[in-house]
């Protein structure tokens, strides 16, 4: 029987890509490495957003980052993440707008803790 404990790893994992703009980036890079400023150009958010969020990634050790001279290029760390994004979207395809409706987790949701 799991315990919350158990599923701690989890929950923190699941916490990383609930951002909404480090799932985007995340979906971005699962189509190949790119700089900050494709990122940025790419997902339309300001560049400190989104250094912050591939910081929170790289801490996650969810992406990388190569070096090429001066310029950083960021990758997906795992290629387990892209089964993970493709399972998530077979299921959301299966749940239909159920998620996205849900009053608490939806779209529209008010909570917080997410």
């Amino acid at each position: 029987m799991a315990s919350t404990a158990d599923v701690e790893p989890a929950v923190a994992l699941f916490r990383s890509l609930g951002d909404p703009a480090r799932l985007a980036i995340v979906r971005r890079l699962a189509v190949g490495e790119a700089r900050v400023a494709e990122l940025t150009r790419d997902l339309g958010l300001a560049q400190s957003t989104v250094s912050s969020h591939v910081a929170c990634l790289k801490d996650c050790g969810l992406v990388s980052g190569r070096m090429e001279g001066r310029r950083v290029f960021y990758s997906l760390a795992r290629p387990e993440l892209l089964d993970l994004l493709g399972a998530a979207e077979t299921l959301l395809a299966a749940t239909g707008s159920a998620v996205a409706l849900c009053p608490t987790y939806g779209v529209d949701g008010q909570d917080s803790a997410c």
